[in-house]
């Protein structure tokens, strides 16, 4: 029998969760490894998790269609800088094109989603655009960062421009497309998991899954060859700047 709603989680069952997280660090510091990383990220993770817990419940109480805006803008400046963490230079030439890039393609992805499958009003409901948005966002970043980083490698080899792009496209889309390829068979992602968890039948569920799995495909897809296309005038060589 599954319940209707998901139940709160005291902070004393919560603690049990921290068991295998303490079970981890004591073999890191046994096998004489970073322990005090381990210790930080899981420290970082809580913090983290709990002030955006706080915050998600402003913006889900204001409802605001500005704060909204302000929100997603901030969404994408930061993902957009956090993409070309991998480049040695460049940054400041590539950053515009990458803010257009994921912008292009997770506002298309998202408007699409969010009017044209859900079709909730208003549009700037907080319970769906900011998860909706993260999702999209954050898979756009991580498509545009490994295509930038591919591209360039191919391009530094003499291949040429159109070469590195089909290239690097197609290793930006690496891991969506292997996660399509999992989904159900493999694993259960969380959005599913989480519904089935909360009672929602599993059909409805999987039909959630699949928005997901396309928006999630799309959007990465879309703003990689975008970015792919703006890199086309690239200089080779850092002093070409």
């Amino acid at each position: 029998m599954h319940p209707t709603t998901l139940s709160p989680i005291s902070l004393y069952h919560l603690g049990f969760a921290l068991i295998p997280v303490i079970i981890v660090i004591t073999i890191f510091y046994v096998w004489s490894l970073d322990y005090k990383k381990a210790i930080y990220a899981v420290l970082r993770m809580l913090l983290q998790l709990l002030l955006i817990g706080y915050f998600l419940n402003y913006l889900f109480s204001s409802n605001n269609a500005m704060i909204m805006l302000v929100l997603l803008s901030l969404m994408l400046t930061i993902a957009s800088w956090i993409s070309l963490h991998s480049l040695a230079y460049h940054k400041a030439y590539i950053y515009p094109r990458v803010v257009i890039a994921i912008a292009i393609g997770s506002s298309f992805t998202l408007l699409l989603i969010t009017q044209g499958v859900l079709d909730y009003t208003p549009w700037y409901n907080p319970y769906y655009l900011i998860p909706l948005a993260s999702i999209i966002i954050a898979n756009a970043m991580n498509a545009v960062s490994l295509a930038i980083e591919r591209f360039n490698v191919e391009y530094d080899r003499q291949h040429n421009y159109l070469q590195a792009r089909r290239i690097a496209l197609s290793a930006s889309l690496i891991p969506v497309i292997n996660t399509l390829f999992a989904v159900g068979l493999v694993s259960l992602p969380g959005m599913m998991t989480g519904q089935i968890l909360s009672g929602i039948p599993p059909l409805i569920a999987a039909r959630y899954q699949i928005m997901v799995m396309c928006m999630v495909f799309g959007a990465a897809g879309i703003a990689s060859a975008c970015i792919l296309l703006l890199l086309k005038d690239l200089p080779s060589h850092p002093k070409e700047l």
